[in-house]
């Protein structure tokens, strides 16, 4: 296998057995979840390590129920933001200055900018750390750390390939990266509690339609389709997404008598419970389908626009990808709506993904 790209300019000597380490990626929820392997990584690399973890206040639940993790450190952005557009210049120049006395205080020995942004990698050399080590970094961020590490060359499949160069590069054992999401107490009894209330019993199907981009998405009246055969297969379906996702539930909702709508109405961490409970999870390339496969939840994952990854490296996740000329565009689609390659993917198709992953963890 070929090895990642690896630049170094650090004259800082190798961190010691017992390094406190700091990871930063700040969001989005699909990324933080795929880069949580890094925290097995680093403790089977480290066992003594004091792990910390950067992110963003919506990303922290994802985190803090974890117990391989020292502290989760959250980021105040929006509070900056705020100071920023009100002018308060004196405010918001205290509040950085408090925030980067914190981080120095904490004496981190090795910081990893697993985003590779300017924001994370300015995050990262406030901490002082005397080897920072940035994975892919791009808007100047480069110039802030000691060691750059970028991808393998080619098409690599994996899932979470990026956070697997670096985990490598740092001399992770084989095998440690592994996804890595802890369900809390509270946010099972938060979770079961939900389902109870809306008459949820017995095995539930979790059904994960909604992202930021429309050429991610499939079809609403496929998934209505697709929850009406989930409840003759004996499942109930249950609908979860955040709170942007409410007018597009309801109208799946409306298609599909039997369905379960919890979109928006569940706390991130009591999300990642009510997944971790689930029968099936069925859904587009967003942070709950992540989660499915973090969680060892037989997935079906839905691909057109955005591909990133076919390999999860789990029998129990199984990837639909068409692939078309056009794809994947990401970004930049170029069907004026359409959407070809999602409209690939029929119910009985999905239906047939469905049944064979619940076969084979039956």
């Amino acid at each position: 296998m070929k090895t990642p790209v690896h630049e170094s300019t650090s004259t800082a000597p190798a961190t010691a057995e017992s390094p406190r380490i700091l990871v930063v990626r700040l969001s989005a929820i699909g990324d933080v979840v795929m880069a949580s392997g890094l925290i097995p990584a680093l403790r089977a690399r480290w066992p003594q390590a004091r792990i910390s973890w950067l992110t963003e206040p919506a990303t922290v639940p994802l985190l803090r129920h974890n117990p391989q993790l020292h502290e989760v450190i959250s980021w105040p952005r929006a509070q900056w933001q705020a100071m920023w557009r009100e002018r308060q210049w004196g405010a918001l120049a205290t509040a950085v200055r408090v925030f980067r006395t914190g981080l120095r205080e904490r004496r981190f020995d090795l910081v990893l900018d697993a985003q590779g942004l300017l924001k994370s990698g300015l995050l990262a050399w406030m901490t002082g750390a005397p080897r920072r080590v940035g994975l892919l970094s791009r808007e100047g961020s480069q110039w802030l750390m000691h060691e750059r590490i970028g991808a393998r060359p080619g098409d690599d499949p994996r899932m979470s390939h990026e956070y697997r160069d670096l985990a490598d590069a740092l001399g992770a054992p084989p095998g440690s990266f592994r996804l890595d999401l802890a369900v809390g107490d509270e946010a099972r009894r938060t979770a079961a509690a939900a389902l109870r209330h809306a008459g949820v019993a017995g095995r539930f199907a979790v059904l994960a339609p909604f992202t930021t981009r429309p050429q991610k998405h499939w079809f609403e009246d496929r998934w209505g389709g697709l929850a009406q055969a989930l409840v003759a297969e004996g499942l109930t379906p249950v609908l979860l997404g955040g709170p942007a996702d409410a007018a597009a539930a309801a109208r799946i909702a409306a298609l599909a008598p039997g369905l379960v709508n919890l979109a928006g109405r569940l706390p991130l961490d009591a999300t990642v419970a009510a997944i971790a409970d689930s029968a099936l999870l069925v859904g587009v390339d967003t942070g709950l389908t992540h989660m499915g496969t973090a969680l060892g939840v037989p997935t079906v994952g839905l691909f057109g626009s955005t591909r990133p990854y076919l390999d999860t490296g789990t029998p129990r996740t199984t990837i639909l990808y068409h692939a078309l000329d056009c794809s994947p565009c990401r970004r930049h689609p170029t069907c004026g709506g359409a959407y070809h390659c999602m409209q690939h993917w029929t119910v009985q198709m999905v239906l047939d993904a469905a049944r064979r992953q619940l076969a084979l963890a039956a």
